[in-house]
């Protein structure tokens, strides 16, 4: 396998990793991008976005991230749309490697995403972005006085259920056990919430819709039992996982999986830097990552030049030297 050498290696095509191209590239980098066979990130999978400035009618999804590549092919970013195997940065350069390239690297910009879990249930992937999501900052706003439905049981379901009584008729907790595991002041809160009910040991099975979901087969978990509840919305917040097992041993990762970070932009690998839901934990939107984006180009174009600078320090050092 022939290794090339890139100045900055962006690893993911996200918003994140769309923005930090874009930025290195109109820096002069040349950067490359290994975005992945299912390049995009999650807004691949949403219908319309709604939230993303510069857009007063909305986008779809697949829509705003081909004009994000597109802007970034413009300024001169190469893509390879592959999935990286295996890096390595206990060495300078750094290496990057995919079953078809190996690169070396003076930087890098991890913006490999987290991705939602899902129930993996019959309906469920065929409704995504027609009734069926995990964001409810996203697509709230689609399921004004409707009838919608939350699963989960930590504080991210009940976070999700009280921002959607904004919009819905009613909005209804569904989990598997009798007892919530958020904390007490979230269940609390959301128990309380006059727009919220709660259906206690059970779990959805299907996801029933032609053009649109239309209802979820229900099952009491204690009894056995199953049931039709008609809804219009099924928001699943049961959590998600980093993609960041390439990175294992080779930068530092929380407890959960997600890039560790002090300020949002760098690692406790010099050189390399992070940005998106691979390490925000709490946002998880476009925006946010497209900021992060542009931060951790914007470090790494810093970082190269103090590096080069350095480099011709020494060189200058070294030429003053007495032969």
């Amino acid at each position: 396998m022939p290794t090339a050498h890139a100045n900055v290696i962006i690893i993911g095509s996200g918003p994140a990793g769309l923005t930090a191209a874009i930025y290195a590239a109109r820096a002069n980098l040349a950067p490359i991008v290994f975005a992945g066979h299912m390049y995009g990130g999650q807004l691949m999978f949403t219908t319309e976005v709604e939230n993303y400035p510069g857009f007063r009618d909305g986008i779809m999804g697949p829509d705003l991230m081909e004009n994000f590549r597109a802007q970034a092919e413009r300024f001169g970013t190469v893509f390879h749309n592959v999935d990286v195997t295996s890096v390595d940065f206990a060495v300078r350069p750094f290496v990057v490697r995919s079953a078809e390239h190996e690169y070396t690297a003076d930087s890098v910009i991890l913006a490999t995403g987290a991705s939602a879990r899902w129930l993996n249930i019959p309906g469920e992937a065929r409704l995504r972005g027609r009734g069926v999501s995990t964001c409810a900052t996203c697509d709230g706003a689609f399921f004004r006085e409707k009838e919608i439905v939350v699963v989960g049981g930590g504080d991210s379901a009940m976070e999700e259920a009280i921002f959607l009584t904004r919009f819905g008729r009613r909005v209804t907790l569904v989990h598997r056990k009798a007892s919530f595991r958020a904390s007490k002041i979230m269940a609390e809160r959301a128990v309380s919430h006059p727009k919220i009910a709660v259906i206690w040991n059970s779990v959805v099975d299907a996801v029933v819709g032609e053009e649109k979901m239309t209802a979820l087969t229900l099952r009491d978990v204690a009894t056995g039992v199953v049931s039709t509840f008609a809804a219009d919305a099924l928001f699943i917040a049961i959590g998600h996982d980093p993609n960041t097992a390439i990175f294992e041993g080779q930068i530092e990762l929380d407890k959960a999986g997600y890039i560790v970070s002090p300020d949002g932009v760098t690692t406790n690998v010099p050189g390399v830097f992070v940005a998106g839901d691979v390490f925000d934990i709490r946002y998880k939107q476009a925006i946010t990552a497209a900021g992060s984006g542009c931060k951790a180009a914007l470090e790494a174009e810093k970082y190269l030049e103090d590096q080069e600078a350095a480099h011709a320090a020494s060189g200058a050092r070294s030429e003053a030297v007495p032969a």
